[in-house]
């Protein structure tokens, strides 16, 4: 891009995103103006892509509701969005996940969980079984 734009709109992105990816669950709080009253909305679903950089960047939320699949597209920089909180950790193996476009049901919000976590409570529950067969066991 452009250095001199670039320069322009450094005041306007935001510096407090989470490190979100392609495959994570997120939860998306917006402002949304009826008449003269705001409030925040929040629509969560799995993000399937991210696209462009700097203050163009977008990503896209997919979520099924009622049977049907609905998709939003997000400005990551927009004033209208509040925060963004990961539900869900994921490792996709593609860049775009538009092929859950054609999944239902379960298989709609299957990506694989990344094995960083899944370790995390591996760990947190083998000191525990580790324990309990040493407290079953007779003395001699």
């Amino acid at each position: 891009m452009n250095p001199i734009i670039t320069e322009i709109t450094a005041s306007q992105v935001k510096k407090d995103i989470p490190p979100f990816r392609v495959g994570d669950g997120v939860r998306v709080h917006t402002k949304v103006r009826e008449a003269d009253k705001e409030r925040i909305q929040i629509f969560s679903g799995i993000v399937i892509a991210r696209k462009a950089g700097g203050i163009h960047e977008t990503f896209t939320v997919r979520r099924i509701s009622y049977g049907e699949g609905v998709e939003r597209v997000f400005p990551v920089n927009s004033p209208n969005i509040e925060k963004i909180e990961i539900e869900r950790e994921s490792q996709p193996m593609r860049a775009r996940l538009y092929y859950l476009r054609n999944r239902t049901g379960k298989a709609a919000v299957k990506v694989k969980e990344r094995e960083g976590r899944a370790a995390v409570h591996a760990e947190a529950s083998a000191p525990a079984a580790a324990a309990a067969p040493a407290e079953a066991a007779p003395s001699a």
